[in-house]
């Protein structure tokens, strides 16, 4: 959604501007030049639902869901040219730090940044006045600087992009152009600071502090702790650890109501372990895996832990799922990937609410010396809540529930 890899391949420079660096030697001069570059993208989709959904919209049955979207979180629009996100990204690097500015736009930006609510009414804890800071924010990705201590040893801080899960909001690096709900359900980004320490060329460790998932503040005093552990057993197999958890941090868990009052508000934890793979078995063939578990732990008792358990089914709801990736280069024009995920949200603690299964199809068509990619895609979607009895998570022509979603739809991307 996400690793360090996958950040340095996309952020590959297409032009560099010198500045001149002072030394007697002009090897080492060369070596020391800061570098600024600059990159970004465009994209832009359009698809078919052949459940026709009566809301012209991929979100599901939401009538059936207490009026919460069950379906996609990014390409939601049905049979319309719609636009996804521009991003324009800036960033500067020298011996010592590196800096990193990017800055998107569109709808997709907008709905990557869906936790930072802007509204007229004044949020009142932890402090007021919290909404009027929002603004221009929403167009903030990532913002980041990168202090290199030692050869192994670094620092950052500012706002930056999650290190949970396989897949990354930007639609050049994902091989599938739809997002898993791996990826929908857990975190886009944080705002903290991060230590990270290369063992060697096969170990790092990464490590930090952030206010929480998705918002620019923090719910309370304590922070979310995040971390990761990198391993690189052989060339072309990387191995990624990932952790974040905190403690009251989550705004949108439906309110419960108990005899005191805060059992959903303040007195809960929030975890999320996170493994990502990938193996290149060879120069045209790839095998990737996204595994991950979450769960809360509501420290209720009494009536305050009864009211949670019919809310929410435990004390301690989990979710999670897997999501198998495999592609093949048939040419450097043309390839084909596949991805299957199943996913678990049947206790309603995240955004969709019922197990579902898909499996996506990508054919991506490389053009214009790699900077144009067309991916034609196929999804196959089945929506089963056995704890919810019948009810139906996606939308047929009528408006009624259906347990099944297939869309077939075209994307257009551009990079520089």
């Amino acid at each position: 959604m996400k690793k360090y890899l996958q950040i340095a391949l996309f952020s590959a420079s297409n032009f560099a501007v010198a500045v001149p660096a002072f030394s007697q030697d002009a090897t080492e001069a060369k070596e020391e030049k800061p570098k600024i570059t600059m990159s970004g993208y465009i994209d832009s989709y359009i698809l078919h639902a052949f459940n026709n959904p009566k809301s012209g919209t991929l979100m599901g049955n939401t009538a059936a869901n207490g009026g919460a979207p069950t379906g996609r979180a990014f390409d939601r629009l049905n049979d319309q040219f719609s636009l996804g996100l521009v991003q324009t990204k800036f960033a500067y690097s020298d011996k010592k730090s590196d800096l990193v500015i990017d800055l998107t736009f569109g709808p997709n930006a907008e709905l990557g940044n869906f936790g930072n609510t802007r509204s007229t009414t004044l949020w009142t804890s932890p402090n007021n006045f919290q909404s009027q800071m929002i603004g221009t924010s929403a167009a903030i990705k990532q913002a980041y600087f990168t202090y290199k201590a030692t050869e192994k040893l670094s620092f950052t801080v500012g706002q930056f992009g999650t290190h949970v899960g396989y897949e990354v909001i930007d639609a050049p690096i994902n091989y599938n152009y739809s997002l898993s709900n791996l990826f929908n359900n857990g975190p886009f980004y944080h705002i903290g600071m991060k230590a990270s320490y290369t063992f060697s060329d096969k170990v790092t460790w990464m490590a930090g502090l952030v206010n929480n998932w998705d918002n620019l503040f923090d719910n309370n005093s304590q922070k979310s702790v995040i971390s990761q552990l990198y391993f690189k057993p052989k060339e072309g197999f990387n191995i990624y650890l990932n952790y974040i958890g905190g403690y009251g941090d989550d705004t949108y868990l439906s309110t419960v109501a108990t005899s005191t009052g805060n059992a959903y508000l303040e007195n809960y934890t929030r975890q999320l372990f996170d493994l990502t793979t990938g193996y290149q078995i060879t120069s045209k063939f790839y095998l990737g895996l996204n595994a991950a578990y979450g769960f809360y732990n509501f420290k209720a008792t009494g009536a305050d832990g009864d009211a949670i358990k019919a809310q929410y089914g435990s004390s301690k709801p989990a979710w999670g799922g897997v999501a198998l990736y495999s592609n093949y280069a048939i040419s450097d024009i043309l390839g084909i990937g596949v991805r299957y995920e199943y996913f678990d949200d049947e206790n309603y603690v995240r955004y969709i609410g019922t197990k579902n299964t898909s499996i996506t199809v990508t054919a991506p068509i490389t053009l214009a010396d790699g900077h144009l990619i067309v991916k034609p895609e196929l999804r196959l979607d089945n929506a089963n809540n056995t704890k919810a009895g019948d009810v139906k998570y996606y939308e047929d022509k009528d408006g009624n529930g259906t347990n099944t979603q297939q869309t077939f739809g075209v994307a257009f991307i551009y990079k520089y």
